[in-house]
């Protein structure tokens, strides 16, 4: 599963200085913007997206954080089952905070946690990465940037952890740094950082030279930071480090002087990336599982070692030997701290028929794995599999065996054994957080029950929202799974939109007069063979696939008012009509390829359309565009309009500005003091003839989510610092039925939706 790149990328604003400054996130305020309270909260999906990390605190039970590669970080809540996100705080500018690179938790003060933060390492995240730290677990933070990038969603995201430290003496901190930018420590709690100039190798492995965006082709760098405890004493640091480097001659190196000097570990193995390096201090043994891809997609090779670190020898452990029927890399590599010599690791890279978890309760010198072969095409498991808490992890699939629905997992970088309770066992794939309770069931030759562990984690890229006058009061456009017919805003929906089924979808829209009719398109994520546009006549319950005029793909979709017809701009050819559900289009006229396209929500006739600067009309049902006299739209930029339901020709248009026409996109106005990035309508006040209106967007300086309940003339802020989710640019929308709530999209924190308080 693909992860989504925002397309604010280029346009975030101002990067930070570089250097080491020590700032505390400034306070917006809003006084003449207004506030007004709000309760915020996710649309239930259940999880979502990549989790790579996980980090129990070593020192009281029940205190765990996850790590997401572009959705913040979260802490876990024993007492709910759930877990709290921890970096709504993220700001517009701050964007690419969001994508966690590493996380690390204070074995000395629990209260203090640490965040290796920045999304990409290439010019599509422009600001440096930062090491945040909070003294409260992650309710509050201070942030120090840093003179490079982190890619919390770049190859190799599932390695590490990157950020540690020392059990001994907490004020020290080390950081393994991409890029080439070698390894960085702290002696100050993460206040301040300078590189280990004595570390000898930055890592020179890239995924692909040649790829010139620069996503694969950056320096993996070093990856992993291990400790030894045992050389070190409370308040003195720790002599014996060992780190991983993404290299493939020599990746594992040792310092035994507290970081000062750096040396490769004699007669460590070669040819392959070390994706985890993890000491069980109990047996004196190092484990090193490691693949020839950084992950966390591809793999088709890789070894386990063990290093006794007593005798500094080497041992090739691999669960499954060269030569067998090994087509994957390994990670996911965890002991039991309970229980000397218990040690896991999973086939990451493993696709088809499933990924694959081994265990061995003797140091690695035997291994059951998770499932075996039976008669072919049967499999043997150890466990069962139940999502009935979030029942679209099937997928809507009907594999053959040996393939089976839901899968154990796939991407499985991020693998960890409660520290403190040997029976628990969480670990990530693409799409959600599996776990089991049960897990010392697999070495009495008992069945154990696997089980999603997600609650609190919403991690999708949001590209649209509908919310009708009927009907389930939220439809949603998502990036890598589709989308979703909310019917209850607090009840994870049965299965994601299917037949046709695409990964993402980029557009959906519905009949204002009609609102059972919904159509929708999009774009496969791998390889797909269905149809990228959707109908739907009973409110998105149940679909099916039109047909795409020249492979058509992407782009926006409209729905006449009445449902009769459509409009589609795909993003790889031009602007195509329809008369009924799609199953022949035809070029519309006039319009430029790539522009936006919307309907009317009164004249079924009647389409809209804008491209760089100018606006489009159409009076025939989207046969022919005409260009609108209206001067002063913005040219450039990322914009968005909607039409207002009940009103023939209201239009409301959002770009760096917000403007309106009441005549049908023949002249526009600009509206207030808003510079919006998006608009959207819902019902009106109590005593109010107009919608509400919301937009994401910036008043007097202060950028928030705002509402204007008097058609523009002033906005109130209804967010606040606490919650501001980064990137919200894309898509927004009232409710119709209820005042006050609106629904927003998020680039890895799913769907918000906010009720007045």
């Amino acid at each position: 599963m693909r992860r989504w790149k925002p397309v604010i990328a280029t346009t975030a604003g101002l990067a930070l200085a570089a250097g080491l400054l020590t700032t505390t996130a400034p306070a917006a305020t809003a006084d003449d913007a207004g506030a007004e309270a709000y309760t915020w909260k996710n649309a239930q999906i259940g999880g979502g997206g990549f989790v790579p990390g996980f980090v129990f605190n070593r020192s009281e039970p029940d205190l765990l954080y996850a790590r997401t590669d572009i959705g913040g970080a979260y802490r876990w809540n024993e007492p709910a089952q759930e877990w709290v996100p921890l970096l709504d705080s993220i700001g517009w500018d701050d964007w690419g905070y969001t994508g966690v690179a590493s996380i690390a938790s204070d074995p000395v003060d629990p209260d203090r946690v640490y965040a290796a933060v920045g999304t990409y390492t290439n010019d599509w995240d422009p600001k440096n990465g930062a090491v945040l730290r909070s003294s409260d677990r992650g309710d509050t933070w201070q942030h120090t940037e840093l003179p490079f990038k982190l890619g919390g969603n770049m190859p190799g995201r599932g390695m590490g952890e990157r950020l540690v430290v020392d059990p001994n003496d907490n004020d020290v901190l080390y950081l393994g740094a991409p890029s080439g930018e070698g390894l960085w420590r702290s002696t100050d709690a993460g206040v301040t950082w300078s590189e280990v100039t004595s570390f000898p190798n930055p890592g020179d492995y890239v995924l692909n030279p040649d790829d010139p965006s620069g996503y694969e082709s950056d320096i993996i760098g070093v990856v992993w930071v291990t400790f030894d405890p045992a050389t070190g004493s409370p308040g003195s640091p720790t002599q014996t480090l060992y780190a991983g480097v993404a290299d493939l001659a020599e990746s594992v190196y040792r310092s035994t002087d507290g970081g000062a000097t750096w040396a490769p570990v004699p007669g460590q193995p070669t040819g392959y990336l070390p994706h985890k390096g993890v000491l069980d201090e109990q047996t004196g043994d190092l484990y090193i599982a490691t693949a020839d891809n950084p992950g966390p997609y591809a793999g088709t090779d890789g070894e386990v070692w063990r290093l006794d670190t007593a005798t500094r020898q080497w041992t090739d452990v691999s669960p499954v030997p060269a030569g067998g029927d090994r087509v994957f890399g390994f990670s996911g590599l965890t002991v039991d701290r309970q229980n000397p010599g218990t040690v896991m690791v999973t086939g990451y890279s493993s696709w088809w028929p499933d990924t694959q978890i081994f265990r061995s309760t003797d140091s690695g010198d035997s291994w059951t794995a998770a499932w075996s072969w039976g008669n072919y095409p049967e499999r043997t498991k150890r466990y069962t599999m139940d999502v009935s808490s979030v029942p679209w992890l099937t997928f809507g699939e009907n594999p053959q065996p040996p393939e089976e629905t839901p899968k154990l997992g796939w991407m499985t970088e991020g693998m960890e054994i409660d520290p403190f309770d040997p029976d628990r066992l969480l670990y990530g794939t693409g799409a959600t957080v599996y776990g089991t309770t049960q897990l010392t069931r697999w070495d009495r030759n008992q069945t154990f029950t696997i089980r999603p562990f997600v609650k609190g984690i919403e991690e999708t890229a949001v590209l649209d929202l509908i919310s009708p006058p009927s009907g389930a009061p939220l439809l949603s456009g998502l990036g890598d799974i589709g989308g979703f017919r909310h019917t209850d805003l607090t009840q994870v929906p049965s299965m994601m939109f299917r037949q046709p089924s695409f990964g993402t979808t980029t557009s959906l829209d519905y009949a204002e007069l009609a609102p059972n009719i919904v159509v929708r398109v999009g774009n496969h994520v791998g390889e797909g063979t269905d149809p990228l546009i959707g109908f739907s006549t009973d409110n998105g319950a149940h679909w099916w696939a039109g047909s795409s005029p020249g492979g058509a793909t992407g782009g926006t979709v409209a729905a006449a008012a009445d449902g009769s017809r459509f409009v589609w701009s795909p993003e790889n050819t031009g602007v195509h009509y329809a008369v009924g559900f799609g199953n022949s289009w035809s070029a519309s006229q006039g319009i430029p390829q790539g522009a936006r396209v919307e309907a009317d929500r009164v004249d079924p006739s009647r389409f809209y359309g804008f491209h760089a600067g100018t606006f489009y009309v159409s009076t025939d049902g989207g046969a022919t565009f005409t260009a609108s006299a209206a001067q002063g739209l913005p040219a450039t930029g990322e914009v968005r309009f909607a039409a207002v339901p009940g009103r023939t020709g209201d239009i409301w248009l959002a770009g760096g500005g917000l403007w309106r026409s009441t005549d049908g996109g023949a002249s526009f106005t600009r509206i207030g003091s808003l510079d919006a990035d998006n608009i959207g309508f819902g019902a009106p006040a109590t005593g109010a003839s107009y919608q509400a209106l919301y937009s994401s967007g910036v008043v007097n300086g202060v950028r928030g989510i705002y509402r204007s309940t008097d058609t523009g003339a002033t906005w109130t802020r209804i967010n606040d610092d606490q919650h501001q989710w980064a990137w919200t640019g894309d898509a927004i929308t009232g409710d119709p039925r209820v005042y006050g709530r609106v629904y927003l999209s998020t680039n890895g924190r799913g769907v918000i939706y906010g009720d007045t308080a």
